[in-house]
């Protein structure tokens, strides 16, 4: 009992710092955006768009770190596996899809790119 509970305070406790990092970059995105606005510099929008998916990028893998250390750890059953299975897929395609919102490609296209420009 106390090693499911330990286990399951840790899967906490990293939920939390995903929804700090969050809450606190979208803050900080809002706060420097604010900031630019008021020095009048340009494609403040669009910055505050990549820090805000940046931001909700790092805490959704550190969400799903969480419930993988839930379910795996804590107890592996037939039926939590499924249900991680189905929250880190949903949770993989919104961070693909954030990405490629930001970026404007594929992640693994990036890696083709640098790759090419280091071959010359």
């Amino acid at each position: 009992m106390v090693y499911n509970d330990v286990i399951e305070k840790i899967g906490m406790i990293i939920d939390a710092a995903g929804v700090v990092v969050i809450v606190a970059g979208a803050a900080f995105a809002f706060v420097a955006s604010a900031v630019r606005l008021s020095r009048h510099e340009g494609d403040v929008y669009r910055r505050f768009r990549q820090q805000l998916g940046q931001t909700i990028l790092l805490g959704l893998e550190l969400l799903v770190a969480g419930d993988i250390v839930r379910t795996v750890a804590a107890s592996p059953t037939l039926t939590g596996l499924a249900i991680l299975a189905s929250i880190v897929l949903i949770r993989t395609f919104l961070s693909f899809s954030l990405e490629v919102e930001l970026s404007g490609r594929w992640p693994w296209q990036k890696r083709d790119t640098a790759a090419s420009s280091q071959v010359r």
